[in-house]
């Protein structure tokens, strides 16, 4: 059986990847839709895209475009990955992307299961948990793209799609997966296309993976990967092997950070007492971004000679982020950033850099793109949902970290904690 993954941004792919392999299915994640028709050797195949942010109708053609490659590479079964966060706005993307998918599959029923609670995202009575806060009382609420401003998943499906919302709530969860498998029939008969099921442990998760097996479309967060990849996994799998060929290599480090959230502001913070740090200032991201790069990559060069890589980082708190956003714009002040990571990986690439370290989702989408990364194998597991990951082609590696995942030291860990060949 073959799984095909549709993922929203770069570390969302990176994310239920890391959590397929884990579990049982060979899995590899190409960047984009590729070109062309190629065989791959895999049970799970992961695509990433940039559509979490981008208008409604590119994110709904990019994904059909992912879709149409999975079912030519025989996949059968198929999964539109977000963010644990349910990262969207009033006019989407979730909403127009998943009502697409099921248009093109001939289907009229999904689930919504952003769960993932061994990073602290719960779904209870409908409602999305971030630790022991809504999700709108949380870090989210500030974020500076889709500031996270409703915790009812019921309520954000609804505003932002063309069907209904239903629920099956946890007392019904904790009676098994066939008590689940007919709650959703019952939801279906009404009409009801969109069911958020609540999720508050792994085990919810195994039941969902039991019961939800034969759904030909799921959406949500990584969490229900953990179940589904345990029910489709063939036995004789060697997840050893699969994470060998994941290790990360090569000597020279560097660690990129674009992410502004609570999480990567902590782990910069904590970085930053350990290794040489570098902020990257806005102004002049905007001025000359070329002539910045390559002084960036100079300084980068000239302090990568000690125990933990060099650290360059945009991450602000909300306050900084405000007035950066009140004086530059924050599109525009967003796009120069991305361009000088750009510029600063295809660089320090050319001067013969081979791992990096990324935060941010936005970032990491723009590091790969930047170094020319189109498919890689998972290795091992930083923290959860976050591997380290080589590419196919290249002498490259990369962990790939989304701005809240990770524990504060996430960064050392990830140089310290893994060896590379």
């Amino acid at each position: 059986m073959r799984l095909g993954v549709i993922a929203d941004d770069f570390t969302g792919a990176t994310d239920i990847a890391s959590f397929l392999a884990q579990n049982g299915l060979t899995t590899i994640q190409f960047n984009g839709v590729p070109a062309g028709d190629r065989a791959v050797g895999a049970q799970a195949i992961v695509i990433s895209l940039k559509s979490r942010s981008c208008p409604a109708e590119q994110a709904v053609a990019q994904s059909l475009a992912a879709l149409a490659w999975l079912q030519q590479q025989g996949c059968e079964r198929f999964y539109f990955k977000y963010c644990s966060t349910f990262d969207s706005t009033a006019q989407g993307n979730i909403g127009p992307v998943t009502d697409a998918l099921l248009t093109a599959l001939g289907e009229s029923l999904t689930v919504i299961c952003p769960a993932l609670p061994v990073n602290g995202r719960t779904v209870y009575q409908g409602h999305l948990f971030v630790g022991d806060r809504l999700l709108s009382d949380s870090g989210m609420r500030h974020h500076p793209v889709t500031p996270m401003h409703d915790s009812n998943l019921l309520r954000l499906m609804t505003a932002q799609a063309n069907g209904q919302a239903g629920l099956i709530a946890a007392a019904q969860v904790d009676q098994g997966a066939e008590a689940v498998r007919q709650a959703l029939g019952q939801l279906g008969e009404q009409g009801i296309n969109y069911v958020v099921i609540d999720t508050l442990n792994e085990q919810h998760l195994l039941t969902q993976g039991e019961a939800l097996r034969d759904l030909r479309l799921v959406t949500g967060g990584s969490g229900l990967a953990i179940g589904l990849a345990r029910q489709w996994a063939m036995a004789g799998v060697d997840a050893a092997a699969a994470e060998q060929a994941g290790r990360p290599q090569g000597d020279r480090a560097v660690v990129l950070s674009g992410s502004c959230s609570q999480m990567t502001q902590r782990q910069v913070s904590v970085y930053r007492q350990l290794a040489p740090a570098q902020e990257v200032q806005v102004e002049r991201c905007l001025q000359d971004a070329d002539g910045y790069a390559l002084q960036l990559c100079d300084w980068v060069a000239a302090n990568s000679h000690q125990a933990l890589a060099p650290l360059l980082f945009a991450t602000a708190d909300a306050q900084q982020l405000q007035l950066i956003q009140q004086q530059y714009g924050a599109r525009r002040s967003s796009e120069a950033v991305e361009q000088l990571f750009a510029a600063v990986t295809r660089e320090l690439q050319r001067r013969g850099w081979q791992r990096f370290i990324v935060a941010g989702g936005e970032t990491s989408g723009v590091v790969a793109q930047s170094l020319g990364v189109t498919a890689f194998h998972i290795g091992p597991t930083i923290s959860p949902g976050v591997p380290w990951v080589r590419d196919i082609q290249q002498p490259l590696s990369l962990a790939l970290k989304s701005g809240n995942f990770g524990d504060e030291d996430f960064f050392r860990r990830a140089q310290t904690e893994f060896s590379h060949v």
